[in-house]
């Protein structure tokens, strides 16, 4: 019985509030109602937008740097009579893990035959790691040659390293300055490498300082010192710790740690960046909502005739409160759900967005040129930004939209709870009295 006075009381109260909402479509409140739910629309859609790009963007970064400098654990022996085919074995039988790479590192002066020098990284690998590693292969991407480190004295360059040193695929460079332990000569003009494939990926740091040769070249040239370091990938990096505390388990004798302890000040400066971005679009909810509130307030206001009436017919306050509450509910559930659809549709459209818009402006400003201004149309060009802005591969992380989705639809509900709190401020006898 409770649950039918239940079910007949929320009828109710959307029964009354739709009423409501047919005839304030015609009055003066529609206005309000209509930029109240397009405030809601495009503030979830631009904050998803937003948000999407800005992940492209900073994930780029973060993805170059953890597949091919950081990976997302680091294991450095530290009992030199450990064998290195225990870590191997274990990480081949893990579930988390998907590969395990040797390397060495070390710093040197690169110089090339046309008198140009660049500091630089240079990383001894497997020959092998970009064809069983595919977060490797994906984010370094060769604009020139091939990834070949099988022959000795072979290197493969970032594509910045090889513009600043003007060479190319078939160029010879030389380790002119070499950092390692006391066997390795800090100066000398015979290591010379001939180049066999340019690359580039999502970080400019990477193509500006790293270098890539193969691991026997590596212990000829970094000396008997140096330190063999393993790069281990694992499926979700967020489960890094889970994984770290398996090693440390299962395999003794190394020293591990995790990405997050690499490059910490720029991951933080990009979470902050992240964080304050979204709380500035956020601001949009904040001002739509106090919009809700003024006009649910004079809502409230132009329908107290309605409310006392219903009062003395015996509807309890709480109810006659929820009418209004349900509208907010409304308001925020058409603006969310358009904005979400709409934000979406973009997220994953934005190379064609930004093109759009770019030849858009373009043709807006020519025809503008034209009429006003024709001796000036060779200046006309399209704007490269928007060329930039369409190349970044826009992530869509689905808690953020939840989170999102969902703020969009709090601000208002609470606008229209607070603004429906005092929904019997004057008296049944007053409101009639006045009518």
């Amino acid at each position: 019985m409770k649950n039918k006075d239940k079910n007949n009381n929320v009828k109710w109260i959307f029964l009354v509030s739709q009423r409501f909402a047919r005839v304030d479509r015609k009055g003066k409140s529609a206005v309000t109602s209509v930029l109240a739910t397009l405030g809601i629309c495009f503030g979830v859609m631009t904050l998803i937008i937003v948000m999407s790009v800005m992940n492209g963007f900073q994930m780029s970064f973060i993805d170059s740097i953890l597949e091919l400098s950081s990976y997302h654990v680091q294991a450095k022996k530290t009992d030199l009579s450990v064998s290195e085919k225990q870590l191997q074995t274990f990480c081949e039988n893990n579930k988390n893990i998907l590969s395990v790479s040797p390397y060495y590192e070390a710093q040197t002066l690169m110089t090339s035959e046309y008198n140009k020098e660049s500091a630089a990284i240079i990383r001894a690998v497997d020959p092998d790691c970009y064809f069983y590693d595919d977060g490797f292969s994906s984010q370094l991407r060769l604009r020139r040659g091939s990834f070949d480190l099988e022959e000795p004295n072979s290197i493969i360059i970032g594509s910045t390293l090889a513009r600043n040193l003007g060479v190319a695929v078939g160029d010879v460079v030389n380790l002119f300055v070499l950092s390692g332990s006391d066997d390795v000569s800090l100066f000398s003009n015979d290591r010379n490498f001939e180049i066999t494939g340019i690359f580039t990926c999502g970080y400019s740091e990477l193509n500006a300082s790293y270098c890539f040769i193969n691991l026997a070249d590596g212990e000829k040239y970094f000396g008997n010192d140096a330190t063999i370091t393993y790069g281990i990938k694992i499926a979700d990096k967020e489960k890094d710790a889970l994984v770290i505390s398996q090693l440390k388990k299962n395999v003794t004798g190394f020293n591990y740690s995790s990405w997050r302890e690499y490059n910490k000040s720029f991951f933080g400066a990009l979470r902050i960046e992240k964080n304050m971005l979204m709380l500035l679009v956020a601001l949009i909810f904040v001002v739509v909502g106090i919009n809700i509130y003024n006009g649910m307030r004079r809502l409230v206001f132009e329908r107290r005739s309605e409310i006392a009436i219903l009062s003395a017919l015996g509807a309890e306050t709480r109810k006659i409160q929820s009418i209004f509450i349900v509208r907010g509910f409304t308001t925020g559930f058409i603006g969310a759900i358009s904005g979400l659809i709409l934000g979406l549709l973009i997220s994953v459209n934005t190379d064609f967005v930004f093109s759009f818009v770019s030849s858009l402006m373009f043709w807006v400003q020519y025809i503008i040129t034209s009429i006003f201004s024709p001796q000036n149309l060779v200046y006309v060009q399209e704007n490269s930004t928007y060329a930039l802005y369409a190349s970044i591969p826009a992530r869509i992380f689905y808690k953020e939209v939840v989170f999102i989705f969902l703020f969009g639809m709090i601000s208002p509900l609470f606008a229209s709870w607070v603004a429906s709190k005092n929904v019997l401020k004057m008296t049944i006898a007053e409101v009639l009295h006045h009518e």
